[in-house]
């Protein structure tokens, strides 16, 4: 018997309904998501100042730090606002979601619930290739310090 493909028109007109108690966890997700989104703001913004003090004042400790390496020092300060900057968008993605999803089950909006997914899956999305960069640059460190122990 050949497989012939499904028929989708059952499909197209599927409504998913919220019970309570998925209510109750979208809602607390929420509010947990909302708090990750403000500790996110926090260290971005923590970071970010730490960026701008360490160029301000690092060329006057460039005497202290001269063990780091060979980089210049304002490199450190610009890797810091780097990672201020890239780590204030999941933060934003994380708040967008909380907000539009309490938001949706006030109200009972849909739009706003495929908003707050919408912003959920980048956050996820984010993560996922944060992580795979992560793990990159580890497995070539690993291998640039083993080729520089070997020669």
């Amino acid at each position: 018997m050949p497989i012939r493909k499904q028929d989708t028109n059952v499909f197209d007109n599927f409504e998913l309904r919220l019970n309570e108690s998925s209510k109750k966890f979208l809602r607390e997700t929420s509010k947990w998501a909302f708090v990750l989104s403000m500790i996110g703001f926090v260290l971005s913004g923590f970071l970010l100042f730490v960026g701008i003090f360490l160029l301000i004042f690092f060329n006057d400790a460039g005497t202290v730090f001269a063990s780091l390496g060979e980089l210049p020092p304002y490199v450190y300060s610009i890797i810091y606002i780097l990672i201020a900057i890239i780590s204030f968008f999941p933060a934003l993605y994380l708040y967008t979601f909380s907000r539009r999803m309490k938001t949706a089950l006030l109200e009972k909006n849909t739009e706003d619930l495929t908003a707050a997914f919408s912003k959920l899956k980048l956050y996820y999305k984010f993560l996922v290739i944060s992580i795979i960069g992560v793990v990159f640059i580890v497995i070539l460190t690993i291998l640039f310090l083993i080729l520089m122990n070997n020669g």
